[in-house]
């Protein structure tokens, strides 16, 4: 973990305490555990991550302020971030993008995130939270390639970024069993999508 994803303001080290990145592995493997349990977001404490991580609940306390800071950052963690494409053209863009979200599905933790969505209603503060800083930067690199398409042209000038983004971002985070998804699908749904809204498109 990043000394900036565990030092945010409140979430700090003391002074004069050594680090512990063994510590704040362990944390972070012991939050995403929890989170993909059956009980989700009720199942995480500060108690029960301490227990399965082998720490005291001050180690913990030093590094993040509450829980809720605690299970954003172990999202943003598992999460990463998604690197921004080089701009070729927009089509190379989605499928670079498509093609890394894809593999995200094969990842330990990807039930943590189906979790937090799901518990959206009962724990607001902390839903709006993950999406303020683990995926509204996400999005944010997918917006910038449909705006340099439209940019350059290669988007018709009239298109929804936002209906493009959901339309996008919804076909490869559907539930579905990545082995129940055809062979190729990445590259289906750039296709399909940029057959709507790309300039001269059907």
């Amino acid at each position: 973990m990043s000394e900036t994803t565990t030092q945010r303001p409140g979430g700090g080290r003391s002074p004069g305490r050594p680090r512990s990145e063994r510590a704040d592995k362990a944390i972070i493997e012991a939050t995403l555990d929890l989170l993909a349990e059956e009980s989700g977001v009720a199942g995480v404490s500060i108690e029960a991550v301490a227990a399965r991580a082998g720490v005291g609940k001050t180690t913990i306390y030093r590094r993040w302020p509450n829980k809720e800071a605690l299970i954003v950052d172990a999202l943003a963690s598992a999460k990463g971030t998604l690197e921004t494409p080089p701009g070729e053209s927009v089509r190379a863009d989605l499928l670079a993008l498509a093609r890394a979200m894809h593999g995200e599905r094969h990842r330990k933790h990807a039930k943590c995130f189906w979790n937090v969505v799901g518990s959206a209603e009962k724990y607001p503060e902390l839903y709006a939270r993950y999406r303020q800083d683990v995926i509204e930067p996400r999005r944010d690199v997918i917006r910038a390639a449909l705006r340099r398409g439209i940019d350059k042209g290669e988007l018709r000038p009239e298109v929804d970024v936002e209906v493009a983004l959901a339309m996008f971002i919804g076909s490869l985070n559907q539930k579905t069993p990545s082995d129940q998804l055809p062979p190729g699908f990445p590259e289906a749904v750039v296709a399909t999508l940029l057959d709507g809204i790309a300039a001269g498109g059907h």
